[in-house]
């Protein structure tokens, strides 16, 4: 050991990491944790743009478009195409839609009535029929009656 220094020297295996050796001001070495540089790095020149792999959604997609406007083509061509009869079938659904709304009132109309002769009917049988036989002999005689109820 050297007298002026009291501590061993490490060898350079041992020293752990983020810890280097450094000369101080007065020409002594000692170990000590650094900080970086105080330096700032030099610019990074950028590399030649590397060629991206295209996802997998990109391609399905790119794929897919074409065949979706097709379709979107297709059904356009066919409904033209088609617009008369629907303009006919939409005719003879709206008149279908007329016709059993007018019959529907109409059967309204009528179950009403039925209703309403049968309510009356039932009515008039159900109603009690109460018969009067009076009789009186001379002018002020005394009046004799009978109540008949049916």
């Amino acid at each position: 050991m050297h007298p002026q220094h009291p501590h061993p020297t490490l060898p350079p295996q041992d020293i752990p990491p983020g810890v280097q050796e450094v000369i101080l001001p007065s020409g002594e070495r000692a170990l000590a944790y650094s900080t970086g540089p105080t330096t700032p790095p030099p610019p990074v020149i950028p590399a030649a743009p590397v060629a991206q792999p295209i996802p997998a959604w990109a391609k399905a997609t790119a794929l897919l478009a074409p065949t979706v406007g097709g379709g979107i083509a297709i059904t356009a061509v066919g409904l033209s195409a088609a617009a008369p009869g629907l303009v006919a079938i939409s005719h003879v659904l709206w008149s279908t839609v007329a016709a059993l709304a007018a019959g529907g009132a109409a059967a309204a109309a009528v179950i009403s009535r039925v209703r309403a002769r049968l309510t009356a009917a039932q009515r008039e049988m159900q109603r009690p029929h109460i018969t009067q036989h009076i009789t009186s002999t001379g002018f002020l005689g005394r009046a004799n009656g009978t109540i008949n109820h049916r």
